[in-house]
């Protein structure tokens, strides 16, 4: 079977974009939480993504140059993907290189994907990604961890004159921006993306979490996704999750985290899934101790481009 590549036409097109993704979550690594990557800024510019159509109009897979995150996403039918990955692959491989040295541009760029998907590692292989995993001091991979929603979740104390709650929707993204920024160290995170989540018809109220000090500082966030799972049932996922260093010692972020798996309970919620990189002991105790497990291995596969 053959696919006709075309460009993205903004908004129209992300709802089958995730579409696809979540009709396959056990391939994808983001699906659940695709709102929040599809509202990235990288994305304003059209021609970091491509769709690829069969010949009834049916959207077979879909790449994406995601700059914030200096990753390439992508979902691919598991009908098509035998002849269609490497075809995405090619044209993301393509797009990289016309973006290098320019303000679209990296230097490196990564994919990731599960330690099972052979045809996947082999198609980056032979276009020149390398995997990660083990490469001395720098290695790198990652891991999906899941939790059954329906394990209680612990009460932790909340400290004097802290208060959990939902965000404050647009009257307080640039609060939320601001504190997103100083937890990752990075500009990466903006208004104008934020404002796209809170304005997605993905995005649950309920589910965006933040603990604010005593003067009203915003000291943490944790924000929860939801998708319809293979049966009746929703899944949920989360991202992102931080809290401010002046406030690690309280334990914050594991305080915005449990209210979130609280309140992603009373929507049903089959499983919760959060994926973090498996080297960073602090998340992955965080995680287990609120009853996640790992349920895939994750391998970092990176090319460079130059500057």
């Amino acid at each position: 079977m053959s696919f006709l590549p075309r460009p993205y036409s903004g908004n129209a097109d992300q709802s089958k974009m995730t579409a696809l993704a979540q009709a396959f979550l056990a391939s994808h690594l983001h699906a659940v939480d695709l709102p929040y990557r599809l509202s990235a800024w990288g994305l304003e510019d059209f021609e970091n993504i491509r769709l690829w159509e069969d010949e009834n109009g049916y959207l077979a897979g879909w790449a994406a140059l995601q700059i914030p995150f200096w990753s390439i996403d992508f979902a691919c039918h598991p009908e098509a993907e035998a002849s269609l990955f490497r075809e995405m692959l090619s044209w993301a491989d393509h797009r990289a290189k016309q973006t290098a040295g320019t303000p679209s541009g990296h230097p490196t760029w990564y994919v990731n994907v599960f330690t099972g998907q052979a045809r996947r590692i082999q198609a980056l292989q032979e276009i020149g990604f390398e995997d990660q995993s083990q490469v001395g001091e720098d290695s790198w991979s990652k891991v999906l961890m899941a939790r059954p929603a329906h394990a209680p979740v612990r009460q932790y104390p909340v400290p004097t004159g802290f208060t959990v709650r939902p965000l404050a929707s647009e009257a307080e993204t640039l609060a939320y921006v601001e504190l997103h920024q100083a937890v990752f160290e990075t500009k990466n995170m903006t208004v104008d993306w934020r404002l796209r989540t809170l304005r997605h018809p993905a995005y649950v109220p309920g589910l965006d979490i933040v603990v604010a000090g005593p003067d009203g500082r915003l000291a943490a966030f944790c924000i929860g996704w939801l998708a319809k799972g293979p049966g009746s049932k929703p899944i949920g996922q989360i991202e992102p999750l931080g809290c401010d260093k002046d406030f690690r010692r309280l334990a914050l972020g594991r305080v915005a985290l449990a209210e979130v798996l609280r309140r992603m309970q009373t929507y049903g919620v089959e499983a919760i899934l959060v994926e973090t990189d498996n080297y960073r002991n602090t998340a992955l105790a965080l995680y287990e101790s609120l009853g996640f497990s790992v349920v895939q291995d994750v391998l970092v596969f990176r090319k460079d481009y130059g500057a």
